[in-house]
């Protein structure tokens, strides 16, 4: 009788203590978070951090990783420093996997921000007079899409064909025009010297520009896929379900609000049109 009480005893204790570790480990896993790193420009940091709040509720802790120029966040994706970015459109992407032979790739698509000449001293293109200096990025990709748009313009002739062109690549310049190649982040500040400047929607955002300041606006139509701004990671990552999380809280109301409280007007949430 005592050995059968004992043996009991012993089951009830192992049991317990079974009970305790499942109890323990079920309390860890829901406790537990992911973290994911993610790069932006620092003009985003506003529209970024209600999502933030947002994934912490689904044990997501995005961590901003801020930068200010477009030639880091790639480079810090291949080597693991972040795990994802959000900074740049179709065509900078491709350039760039081109050019450094990396496997960078779209996982969602998030806005397009048009391109827009502005000016402190003039309020028409018709103002525009000979000799005058118009300030564009340097970058390949955004010093290519500027030089389409002043050719949208009216106001020089590239030679054709030619996806992205350079400033050797314009043919004709009516007005003789300045075209002068700035870094990217130096273009709105150079308005105080330049008649006009072709500023991207993240350093006009940061620099005050209001939208009324802009002379000139780059149309929209069915070739404009290649600026739409993406969330990228690297191609190994592409499913990973994380991530995707992170896409899907991005591409919100609340989201599309905070881009046109942010840019003012400037860029438009692809995921609404």
């Amino acid at each position: 009788m005592k050995q059968t009480v004992k043996r009991l005893l012993a089951g009830a204790t192992i049991l317990l203590a079974g009970l305790i570790v499942a109890g323990c480990g079920n309390k860890k896993a829901a406790n537990s978070t992911t973290t994911v790193k993610i790069g932006i420009m620092s003009s985003d940091e506003d529209i970024w951090k209600p999502i933030v709040k947002k994934l912490k509720k689904q044990d997501i802790n995005l961590e901003l990783k801020e930068f200010s120029d477009y030639n880091t966040p790639n480079k810090a994706l291949t080597d693991h420093q972040i795990d994802l970015n959000s900074f740049q459109h179709y065509n900078f992407l491709d350039s760039w996997n081109k050019a450094h032979k990396t496997n960078i790739v779209a996982i969602g698509e998030t806005y397009i921000a048009p391109l827009d000449l502005y000016s402190t001293k003039i309020k028409s293109l018709k103002e525009i007079k000979k000799g005058d200096e118009i300030t564009i990025p340097n970058d390949a990709t955004n010093e290519g899409r500027a030089l389409n748009v002043l050719e949208e313009a009216g106001l020089i002739t590239l030679k054709k064909n030619v996806t992205l062109p350079t400033v050797k690549d314009i043919v004709k310049n009516p007005k003789d025009l300045k075209v002068t190649e700035l870094e990217n982040d130096q273009t709105a500040r150079s308005l105080s010297d330049a008649t006009a400047a072709i500023v991207t929607n993240d350093i006009s955002a940061n620099a005050g520009l209001k939208l009324s300041q802009a002379i000139y606006r780059e149309t929209v139509n069915h070739r404009s896929k290649q600026w739409i701004n993406v969330i990228a990671a690297n191609k190994k990552d592409k499913n990973n379900k994380v991530y995707k999380k992170v896409v899907k809280a991005y591409r919100t109301a609340a989201t599309a609000k905070a881009i046109a409280k942010v840019y003012k007007g400037t860029a438009e949430p692809i995921w609404t049109k």
